[in-house]
């Protein structure tokens, strides 16, 4: 109920993935029921098997003060889907309202795994050869270093089950490479990740030209500077490929040329569009949850929906307890006395 484009956009996106694959796992639309019930009918899904609606008779606006929201509006549709995850009547609460709320409430209802302090938002990126997860990309904008090592191990993880990848590479995001380099967060955070290499496979700091490149699987830092990261990468992808389009239209002989590589443009526009990459899980919680963008559309949300499944399907959190334990163990390790000279 809490997205830029409205509750009828989110029906929509339902219509759209329960079509495409008859093994989607069964959808629970929370919220206003005299809202959703007519949508619903509207978009022909009223008497499917796999689409059920749970009543929410309030909803938490982006306006809405995180912690304010959550004690005072207890139905609002946010609260209700991730009170439907705590109980296992559902697996994933996908939402794309009020991130603040988002996290706080699923850190209030179903609580940080064992050692986490803090969850993160994990967002998949086009990159040369691939993809990669940036981590956090928007939960937690005020992170300590030990918050950024559990980002590490979080992303780690969650590469391997994305990914079908056993050692991705991790990267800490800073301004250079040399040891040193960046502020006080980053300097720390580089000195953990070195004493926790082993549970993860960390390569060092990178810088952002590196991002792009096939260098690493997951880029780490916190939420500030990731969110930043996020966002700048959807307006640039959604600029490229309109300032492709308005060039490729300027005379004949380009308009000839576009035509001829139209599959090529079409691949090209496809990878880019950050519709395709539709939802962000909030990782380290006892459950999951799945963040879209506020201003998600219904491809957009579709997208979000199929992650979800794909979350079901897989064991997402199989090692990360363990790795996160042991990660917390070697950094309260007293360092190595020096070697006595002879």
């Amino acid at each position: 109920m809490g997205g830029d484009l409205g509750p009828a956009e989110v029906v929509a996106a339902v219509k759209i993935a329960l079509s495409e694959d008859q093994d989607l796992a069964p959808i629970v639309l929370v919220g206003q029921q005299e809202v959703l019930t007519p949508l619903v009918a509207a978009a022909g899904l009223a008497n499917n098997p796999r689409l059920s609606i749970v009543h929410a008779s309030e909803v938490i606006t982006m306006e809405d003060k995180p912690l304010k929201a959550l004690k005072t509006k207890k139905d609002a549709s946010m609260v209700r889907a991730i009170e439907l995850v705590k109980s296992s009547e559902a697996k994933v609460a996908v939402s794309s309202g009020n991130t603040g709320a988002l996290m706080a409430g699923g850190t209030l209802r179903l609580r940080t795994m064992n050692g986490v302090d803090r969850p993160a938002l994990a967002a998949f990126i086009p990159r040369d050869g691939g993809n990669f997860i940036l981590v956090d990309a928007g939960a937690n904008p005020e992170a300590k270093p030990e918050h950024l090592m559990h980002n590490a191990i979080l992303g780690a993880d969650y590469a391997r089950v994305a990914f079908g990848i056993e050692n991705p590479r991790v990267g800490l995001l800073t301004i250079g490479t040399e040891e040193g380099k960046g502020n006080a967060l980053t300097a720390e955070t580089h000195e953990l990740l070195k004493k926790i290499n082993g549970v993860i496979n960390y390569v060092g700091p990178i810088e952002g030209f590196q991002v792009f490149r096939d260098h690493v699987d997951v880029v780490v830092c916190d939420g500030f500077v990731g969110n930043i990261l996020l966002k700048t990468w959807e307006s640039l992808a959604k600029f490229i490929t309109g300032m492709l389009k308005t060039e490729l239209k300027k005379n004949p002989v380009r308009i000839a040329g576009a035509f001829l590589a139209k599959g090529a443009f079409g691949a090209l526009k496809d990878r880019m569009n950050p519709d395709r990459y539709g939802g962000a899980p909030l990782l380290g919680l006892r459950g999951n949850i799945l963040k879209a963008h506020g201003s998600s559309n219904r491809h957009a949300w579709a997208s979000a929906i199929r992650a979800a499944n794909k979350i079901i399907r897989q064991d997402l959190y199989h090692r990360t307890e363990e790795d996160i334990a042991k990660a917390n163990e070697l950094i309260k390790a007293p360092a190595p006395a020096p070697a006595a000279l002879n």
